[in-house]
């Protein structure tokens, strides 16, 4: 059996050496360094080849990859690298693996066209200044097979560890138990279609109610097909931190069921959660634990791979003991993961890592999106990008002298848009050329001041920076898809300003990609009606099956009472406070116990909430407040005891309307004073007619299916088991609209069952 490995992946693992330095920055974006290495290319003519594949082989191990050129005439193989600044900054030890790369594109084109020498060049192309810069050296082939062979000797013995790991996960898991006694109800179901798409190569939305177990669900299944369908890696993507843990818990559970199971697991976690020192920059001379970190990497990441589930906590006990960064230790143990549990950003952000590593890997990666509902907003907000003048007008007072003219160019740009603007938010039909060579010269004259700049730049400066490098990346993709938008405000100093925002609506084009780059992908969720929604906003492919699993519950177990006779529209929620109170008080007298009562926002939760206080101060109560820490949100939380008593006042679609578990009588009941439609204003006056042109449902996208979503949502709270009983209030006239009651839950027993197609 072979091992392969990409030779950029072999030189990093073999190659790289001394400290962890991301100074030699800002590095150019992916769209610019690929368009630099095709104006490199379209300089050269006659026997230029460009992007030339080539592979060799070293005892178990092969080798691939594509040299970025190659001129027959002149025997000279180039290694095109983009930059920006001057290159005497550049560490030592990104040379050296560059080089290393050179060399070993070196010897496979001499093994494979019978070079007796060739000549190799570094050619570093500055994105700024459009100059090369170029390095050559003449090797002979022996030489180079020599080098070659050494690589892949230090590689060899973790090729082999990796090739008999694989053997023996592939081997686990064609035994791999179930991790309870028996499947759930419903549960079985979903672990058949979960296991069904993985073996057609096929995405999935499946929508399962609470309850039934969908973590452990989606997971075995996954895991089952992982040897038969030769998936490399399984990415299970959450939008919170509860969803990973359930995904880490479930993995265990699976782990223990199976003897010797040698599944890698491995947490995810995010920048300003791992780093153990945020108050230094990421290189040697300035944090401890980048210095020397590619020194001490090797024995970090065996440590790591023998500790078990690679969790944050161990994660950061084996990188600390080894003296380097845990989150960058995490990154590099990406690569030997066979489940990585991280958020959606992983897979789905323009910059993805982990959809980054499977292209340039060649994985074949089994995807599942947890609480898949979330990810059309998630997605949106990774698409989008704003610019504020408040933050460009302080640059100007405090930048370099050298970054002066461009960011008054700029400004004369962003006023020049702006001059006729005689309303607070206005769409424009395109990004005038103006702004964006104004936006492009500032981005590359700050891009060029930070590569120079001999200490720490302020923050406010590399963050200007990157959100111009955002906003121009969203402007080469700008369509149908989104809107460019400008809306008024007020700087730091109280002076007319304003904000550009490219705004996505519909996430379809830039998420379809990423299902496409997937062998198989599972979305699954508890809302996830009406189908066509989600296929259509998410990008998902026409083959994509959905299978609607039934609920173990039934409507003896909850009561869902329709309170037709108070609005909560905002024009009448002053007149709904009292009637509102009244209601929570007399359920609350009937059968005292713990119960959540959900507003549209702060305000109307405050205005219900102070009128149920003074009314009945002796009923204990709590609110959720604006902007709550982690242990806030806890407290929250722990006031719902087992035999307890209150009310909890929060907000719909909010931290506590869903993915939390207050199993039993820790929750007896739910208020929900409010339709959950969003807001209407400009913005989503806008999306509904961008979803009415593209889907011919405005109304329905914009509005109605997220708003019933989040109202679901928070209703599953209190059903969580079999053995629960709760009560549900549904305020509004609209709950008895049949559109509405359509889009409720079947088993509520409040109209027919409204099921999904299976499709498998």
């Amino acid at each position: 059996m072979q091992y392969v490995v990409a030779v950029r992946a072999l030189c990093e693992f073999t190659a790289k050496q001394g400290d962890l330095d991301l100074r030699f920055t800002p590095s150019p974006s992916a769209q610019e360094g690929m368009a630099g290495h095709l104006a490199v290319a379209a300089r050269r003519r006659g026997s230029y080849e460009a992007e030339v594949s080539l592979q060799g082989e070293y005892r178990e191990l092969r080798v691939r990859g594509r040299a970025d050129g190659y001129d027959s005439a002149r025997n000279l193989l180039e290694e095109i690298k983009t930059h920006r600044g001057a290159l005497e900054r550049q560490p030592a030890n990104h040379r050296a693996l560059h080089w290393a790369q050179a060399r070993v594109y070196g010897w496979l084109l001499c093994q494979e066209r019978g070079l007796q020498e060739i000549n190799l060049a570094l050619v570093y192309y500055d994105i700024g200044s459009q100059d090369e810069t170029v390095f050559t050296e003449l090797h002979s082939a022996d030489a180079l097979r020599e080098f070659f062979e050494g690589l892949c000797g230090r590689f060899l013995d973790w090729a082999r560890q990796e090739l008999a790991h694989r053997a023996a996960r592939d081997a686990a898991l064609n035994t791999l138990a179930f991790p309870h006694a028996q499947f759930r109800t419903g549960q079985r179901e979903l672990a058949e279609a979960v296991y069904k798409v993985a073996a057609k190569g096929r995405c999935l939305l499946a929508q399962a109610p609470t309850g039934i177990g969908k973590t452990v669900g989606t997971l075995f299944p996954l895991l089952k097909a992982m040897p038969g369908q030769g998936l490399d890696k399984i990415f299970y993507l959450a939008a919170k931190t509860p969803g990973r843990q359930l995904a880490l818990d479930a993995a265990q559970r699976i782990v223990a069921a199976t003897p010797q199971m040698p599944l890698r697991v491995l947490e995810l976690t995010a920048r300003e959660k791992a780093c153990e020192h945020p108050d230094k920059a990421c290189h040697g001379d300035s944090c401890p634990l980048a210095q020397g970190f590619y020194d001490r990497l090797p024995a970090a990441r065996a440590a790591a791979l023998r500790c078990g589930p690679m969790d944050r906590p161990a994660l950061r006990e084996a990188a600390l003991q080894h003296s380097v960064c845990p989150y960058y230790l995490g990154q590099e143990l990406a690569r030997w993961a066979d489940l990585v549990v991280g958020d959606y950003n992983y897979w789905f952000d323009s910059s993805a890592m982990l959809h980054a590593m499977a292209q340039a890997n060649e994985w074949k990666a089994g995807l599942l999106v947890d609480e898949a509902h979330n990810l059309v907003d998630r997605a949106r907000g990774m698409y989008t990008a704003q610019l504020h003048q408040g933050a460009l007008r302080g640059l100007r007072q405090t930048a370099p002298g050298a970054l002066k003219k461009p960011l008054d160019k700029l400004n004369r740009a962003w006023n020049a848009l702006l001059k006729d603007q005689d309303q607070p938010y206005l769409t424009h039909g395109e990004i005038p050329d103006s702004l964006l060579l104004a936006l492009q010269q500032a981005g590359a004259a700050i891009a060029d001041w930070l590569a120079e700049a001999p200490a720490e730049p302020a923050p406010a400066l590399q963050q200007f920076f990157f959100d111009i490098a955002q906003f121009m990346r969203l402007a080469e993709a700008f369509g149908s898809h989104s809107l460019f938008d400008t809306t008024l405000e007020q700087d730091g100093r109280g002076k007319p300003a304003s904000i550009l925002c490219i705004r996505n609506l519909i996430p379809a084009p830039f998420l379809a990609p990423r299902f496409a780059a997937a062998q198989s992908a599972t979305l699954f969720s508890a809302t996830l009606s009406p189908v066509d929604f989600y296929r259509d906003t998410l990008g998902l492919p026409e083959s994509t099956a959905t299978i609607d699993v039934a609920s173990p519950f039934d409507a003896r177990q909850l009561s869902v009472q329709l309170v037709r006779s108070i609005s909560t529209r905002f024009n009448d929620r002053q007149r709904s406070a009292q009637p509102i109170a009244d209601l929570i008080a007399r359920q609350y007298a009937l059968q005292p116990g713990n119960y959540l009562a959900f507003f549209s926002s702060f305000d109307y939760l405050q205005m219900v909430s102070s009128l149920f206080a003074q009314q009945h101060p002796d009923v204990p109560m709590w609110e959720q407040s604006r902007r709550m820490a982690e242990p806030e949100r806890q407290a929250f939380l722990a006031r719902f005891e087992a035999g307890g008593r209150g009310i909890g006042f929060a907000v719909l679609g909010g931290s506590f309307a869903e993915g939390i578990d207050l199993p039993g009588d820790r929750l007896v009941g739910a208020f929900i004073a409010t339709l959950g439609l969003p807001q209407v204003n400009a913005v989503n006056e806008q999306m509904k007619e961008r979803m009415a042109q593209a889907f011919g449902a405005g109304y329905d996208y914009t509005y109605l299916f997220p708003g019933i979503q989040k109202v679901v949502q928070a209703a599953g709270r209190v059903i969580r088991t079999r053995e629960d009983k709760g009560i549900v209030y549904l305020i509004d006239d609209r709950f008895g609209r049949s559109e509405v009651q359509r889009l409720l839950p079947a088993w509520w027993g409040l109209q027919p069952a409204n099921t999904m197609q299976t499709g498998l």
